[in-house]
């Protein structure tokens, strides 16, 4: 481009803009498509076939194949608080420390408020997905997948099972692994994975070692998401969790009366007031949050 072309473009902010929209559609749109999600049908049933990969080679040898968190949504009158909690990389976070002062203020009221807030526990692993029945166009691909304690009880048992005419494997091992049965169905209201299981062991496809190193590589980091620059600072969450409990910056002190104080533990403890078991992601609350 030539100085006079650039003074002629000067001011003129519309190919700017239009680049700028691709670029943040696409980067919205790369990082959504990063994640498999199985469908299921109107009854809420829903079957697909996946094989859980073991850790991505970007992640270098000290590498997991899962990685774990903890995020919090909830609703208060101030709107919706839907974040990433800082227990997730061992810190202190005013969700957890603020349900500890509910809990420990004996009143039955303030531990319900607890347990609605409580923290919700999810891991991620990489999948290539086998068997998509819906979404066909899934299959023979490498995917982020973001699931709950009831798949990973799945998995922990594979690794470490109960009785001894099980065998014990590593459902991560290309090799000798074992591709993941996903069965959901719809009990009362709320997805359930019970019926869930893995195949016979076996290499990945039947593929080569040429084709599996392939598949290896197309694997996607799991140690960024523990990155700090994902998670707010202490005070950003803190500022954020006063608006939507209405506190207004005061010190969260549940209130209580004279029976009440009596009644409650003398002494003050951290408590954690338990892990939401679900396995559906917090895209619900998101939703309810932009309505």
């Amino acid at each position: 481009m030539s100085f006079a072309n650039l003074k002629k473009q000067s001011g003129n902010l519309d190919k700017l803009a239009k680049a700028l929209e691709q670029l943040n559609s696409s980067d919205a749109s790369t990082k959504e498509d990063k994640f498999w999600k199985p469908e299921v049908d109107k009854a809420g049933n829903g079957y697909a076939v996946i094989r859980f990969l073991p850790a991505p080679p970007q992640d270098g040898d000290e590498g997991l194949p899962w990685v774990k968190m903890f995020d919090h949504g909830f609703q208060g009158p101030g709107g919706w608080y839907i974040e990433n909690s800082l227990t997730t990389l061992n810190q202190k976070d005013p969700v957890s420390e603020y349900n500890s002062q509910l809990w420990n203020s004996g009143i039955e009221a303030n531990k319900d408020i607890a347990r609605k807030q409580k923290r919700r526990l999810s891991y991620i692993s990489n999948i290539y997905v086998v068997e998509d029945s819906k979404n066909p166009q899934n299959e023979g691909k490498v995917f982020l997948f973001k699931f709950g304690k009831k798949i990973f009880d799945k998995v922990n048992e594979a690794m470490n099972p109960q009785f001894e005419d099980e065998k014990a494997f590593n459902p991560f091992d290309l090799w000798f692994g074992a591709d993941f049965k996903l069965k959901i169905r719809n009990v009362e209201g709320y997805r359930n994975y019970d019926k869930s299981e893995f195949a016979s062991t076996g290499t990945l496809g039947g593929f080569s070692d040429d084709k599996l190193e392939e598949v290896w590589k197309q694997e996607h980091s799991l140690k960024e998401f523990l990155d700090p620059s994902n998670f707010k600072s202490y005070d950003e969450l803190k500022s954020r969790l006063d608006k939507v409990l209405g506190l207004d910056g005061a010190p969260a002190k549940p209130k209580t009366t004279v029976e009440q104080a009596k009644a409650a533990p003398r002494k003050a403890e951290t408590v954690d007031v338990g892990v939401a078991e679900d396995d559906d992601d917090l895209a619900y609350f998101s939703k309810l949050a932009e309505e």
